[in-house]
């Protein structure tokens, strides 16, 4: 039975359709700024630019590189059982990844903007038959369209930090409105599942953080075999997915490390590559050289800073950099995802701002293959002491590795919870 609409969703329905005249020029400022693709606008107003596969269709959603990336454990699973798979997402960089990175029998297209007559578009186009929304992409007016259709709706990598909840909490009955729309959540962790319940989520279960089950990022044997004979004995870091104020404090850390670290190299991957003109900018008023991978230059013996402004590439520098900060945790960001890096055998420091991924830098934490840092004087003196004592760097990388591969097998109990919906497809037939 199709629930009616509560008077909220529907108000906001009217309301956010007031919205729709400005949307063409929002968007073509966006894409002025690098934020969108120009020629492909017309997806984020509901129009396809690519046929729908024929059979049965499962559309999978996430917001940015993070949550896209982790669902292609679910994603392959799901091909490999025949299923045609559409994957949306609303940045640039993840379309960027994904055109590299998805199977065949996957095919992407941004998410269009959530308002009403887009929606509608966009679901009269594609008629999907399972919906899958990854975290907490909680789009009021394309979730009522979609539950208004019957469609099933189910939320995997669930997550509701504690900032997130607090913020919905002021608002509980829109969200319970929204998540009611929900015929099961699938929860990161315990911690995640009680808020999901609290605020209104039906059925509840937790299956994990499929963060963890995700591959690490490719990277061409050859390039890391020319990297590291570029960067050679030369000590070098990485500060990975960056954020402005950051590297700020990075240029100043770097400044102090050098006279210590003859030949230091500092790698500097921002989280929106766009920047890397500006960071390097920003370089050289600390008097430092800098060298550009969007330019096509490699480090060479004068780099101080090794601006990585490209996108898929970071399979790449985690494999040469034995030790990596990871950014969006020194500014009140909530931190970025650790667990490719650890992956890949680096040593992680962060800062203390990381409720967008709770569970995973306390276990790495607890574990030793992570440390939090306060402050940029703490962050120089820490690395400075890894730097130095490569056999704790050795031993701290090595434990990072082996608390990542052991929290796997959420892609795994997913796909249990989802059976009986894949059941029910292949009984309905194409």
């Amino acid at each position: 039975m199709i629930k009616p609409l509560p008077f909220s969703l529907r108000a906001w329905r009217s309301l956010s359709s007031l919205l729709r005249p400005g949307a063409t020029p929002f968007l073509l400022w966006r894409a002025g700024k690098g934020k969108e693709e120009r020629g492909r606008l017309g997806e984020r107003r509901g129009e396809a630019s690519i046929a729908r596969p024929e059979g049965r269709l499962i559309w999978m959603h996430g917001a940015s590189v993070g949550e896209t990336v982790s669902l292609l454990p679910l994603i392959e699973r799901l091909v490999q059982r025949g299923f045609p798979v559409l994957v949306t997402s609303g940045t640039v960089t993840s379309a960027r990844v994904l055109e590299k990175r998805l199977p065949a029998g996957a095919i992407h297209q941004f998410v269009p903007l959530d308002l009403p007559a887009f929606a509608q578009r966009f679901l009269d186009h594609w008629q999907p038959d399972l919906i899958l929304i990854t975290e907490s992409e909680l789009w009021p007016n394309m979730i009522s369209a979609a539950s208004e259709r019957g469609t099933p709706m189910v939320m995997v990598n669930g997550r509701m930090s504690q900032r997130s909840f607090t913020r919905w909490s002021k608002f509980r009955p829109f969200a319970e409105a929204i998540l009611s729309r929900f015929d099961l959540c699938l929860a990161q962790s315990d911690d995640d599942g009680r808020r999901l319940s609290a605020l209104g989520a039906p059925r509840v279960a937790v299956s994990g953080n499929l963060k963890f089950d995700v591959l690490p990022p490719p990277a061409d044997p050859m390039k890391v075999s020319s990297l590291s004979g570029v960067i050679g004995d030369r000590p070098v870091w990485m500060a990975a997915s960056t954020h402005p104020g950051e590297e700020d404090m990075l240029f100043a850390i770097h400044r102090v490390l050098a006279p210590h670290f003859p030949g230091l190299v500092t790698l500097i991957a921002p989280r929106h590559p766009h920047r890397g003109e500006e960071i390097a900018l920003t370089a050289q008023n600390y008097g430092l050289q800098t060298a550009r991978r969007s330019q096509g230059l490699l480090p060479d013996g004068a780099t101080d800073i090794y601006i990585i402004d490209t996108v898929g590439e970071l399979g790449l520098f985690y494999r040469v950099a034995p030790l990596v900060f990871m950014g969006g945790s020194l500014v009140t960001h909530g931190g970025q995802n650790p667990i490719e890096p650890g992956k890949l055998g680096a040593a992680i420091l962060h800062g203390p701002h990381v409720w967008n991924f709770t569970d995973v830098f306390a276990a790495l934490d607890a574990a030793g293959g992570a440390a939090q840092v306060e402050d940029a004087k703490e962050l120089a003196q820490t690395a400075s002491d890894l730097l130095w004592d490569t056999a704790r760097l050795r031993e701290m990388a090595r434990t990072a590795h082996d608390t990542v591969m052991k929290l796997g097998g959420a892609a795994d109990r997913t796909l249990v919870e989802l059976e009986p919906y894949l059941i029910q497809m292949h009984l309905e037939g194409p």
